[in-house]
């Protein structure tokens, strides 16, 4: 049986930046806090956790004083930058660059569209860590969506601006833009007022059609990511729609060797937020099923 790791898998470089800062603050202190899971990778967060990285929560960070923070490649709303400064917190901001970039454009079309009698919508998942940052730059006002009932929020007769959480469905955010069209229409408001920005990383809409291509490539596709990534979620489903024999795991000991009988081909890929040591770890109990599965 042949086992291949998709080269193309594994941590973004957002996440790898954050990973890395925090790795090199452990390696001067022995405490670091961080404001929520650092990647939505548990067998990571574990890992961090060893060396020193403990995760907080808002409420946590409210009662948290004269400390070092750092934030995720999520990024934060400004309410969590106020409280750094009250609370005489240093923060280490390791918030991704694209989403940094995102959040200030998010910031110039709430400005321009309160002067139009507008609305900010953002496709993605709500309560996800770069959603709550991205309303942040709007006081809260955006409307979250994620099917098509959530547009039964929007009023389509106002102008609307549309942006993406960065880590969604390149298919979902257009799927999304063409049924607001049609609401517009049918509420007989102008598509002139309707600006849909596909804010998508680039990092991350490229793999779903090289994903696509691996997953043909194998008679078995392992894949491996966190439960709690939207990432995870959305490239799984493109791997599952292109070969029905993908599994989703979250670790080795997940595996099912009744998964690779008849197999000649297995492919491991992953998540944004998938470590390429743990799909290694995969890699390996595979090929030691490999010896006595028929």
């Amino acid at each position: 049986m042949n086992v291949t790791i998709d080269k193309n898998s594994g941590y973004c470089f957002g996440v790898e930046f954050a990973i890395q800062m925090a790795e090199d603050e452990l390696a001067q202190q022995e405490t670091l806090y961080c404001l929520g899971d650092i990647v939505h990778n548990r067998m990571e967060v574990e890992r961090l956790h060893a060396l020193g990285l403990r995760i907080i929560d808002r409420e946590q960070l409210e009662e948290l004083h004269d400390a070092k923070v750092l934030i995720r490649a999520h990024g934060e709303p400004p309410a969590t930058y106020e409280l750094a400064l009250r609370n005489n917190i240093e923060l280490i901001d390791a918030s991704c660059p694209v989403v940094l970039k995102l959040q200030n454009r998010v910031k110039h079309a709430f400005d321009a569209s309160t002067r139009q009698n507008g609305q900010i919508v953002i496709y993605g998942q709500p309560g996800h860590a770069e959603v709550t940052g991205l309303t942040g730059q709007t006081l809260n006002q955006a409307v979250i969506v994620m099917t098509e009932q959530d547009l039964d929020q929007v009023d389509f007769t106002r102008p609307v601006t549309l942006f993406s959480q960065t880590t969604k469905s390149t298919a979902g955010f257009y799927h999304m833009k063409a049924l607001m069209e049609e609401r517009i229409q049918a509420a007989g408001g102008s598509l002139e007022s309707f600006d849909a920005n596909d804010s998508i990383c680039r990092q991350v809409s490229n793999r779903e059609p090289a994903l696509a291509r691996f997953a043909v490539e194998h008679d078995v596709i392992v894949f491996v990511s966190g439960r709690k990534s939207s990432n995870g979620k959305a490239l799984f489903s493109v791997v599952n729609k292109t070969n029905p024999r993908s599994y989703f795991v979250e670790n080795e000991q997940e595996l099912d060797d009744e998964w690779f009988h008849g197999a000649e081909s297995v492919g491991i890929c992953g998540a944004t937020s998938t470590p390429m040591w743990l799909m290694q770890r995969v890699k390996d109990r595979i090929e030691e099923v490999a010896e006595h599965v028929v």
